[in-house]
């Protein structure tokens, strides 16, 4: 199974855990919260749901992580916020809001970055790959 369609499993099985827990799991992973986030593809236009960590927030703003588990190609969700930064998001017990995305400037990234690898996680899916894994920034709309 490609790594594309494991993640894409994964997603299903985690939004499958939130139906069916009635919303008391799914929240967190990897000691971090869990937000659903909701994309416009860029090729098909179709709005696409799937769930993300979000390791830091900086008031307003949320930080995600493209990592794509260490691959050296970015997710689609990524690319698919670059084509269409328009998103809707929805945090535990909370109501879904409209916020953009955009990527974090370098600058931006060298401050943020630092917190995010304090995650075991992220430390690991940075040593995997030589790309620079970007951070995405969601603003309120």
């Amino acid at each position: 199974m490609a790594k594309g369609q494991r993640f894409r499993l994964l997603n299903r099985a985690h939004g499958v855990l939130v139906r069916v827990t009635g919303g008391r799991l799914g929240w967190r992973a990897g000691g971090m919260p869990v937000l659903e986030v909701i994309t416009t593809g860029r090729r098909s236009g179709r709005p696409h749901t799937l769930r993300l960590t979000s390791p830091v927030r900086d008031g307003s703003t949320i930080v995600l992580v493209a990592s794509r588990g260490g691959d050296d190609r970015d997710p689609d969700w990524f690319l698919n916020v670059c084509a269409n930064p328009d998103v809707q998001v929805r945090a535990r017990g909370e109501q879904w809001r409209s916020m953009r995305a955009r990527q974090a400037t370098p600058d931006e990234r060298g401050q943020l970055w630092p917190q995010v690898v304090t995650n075991r996680w992220y430390r690991g899916y940075e040593a995997k790959t030589e790309r620079v894994i970007p951070l995405v920034l969601l603003e309120p709309a």
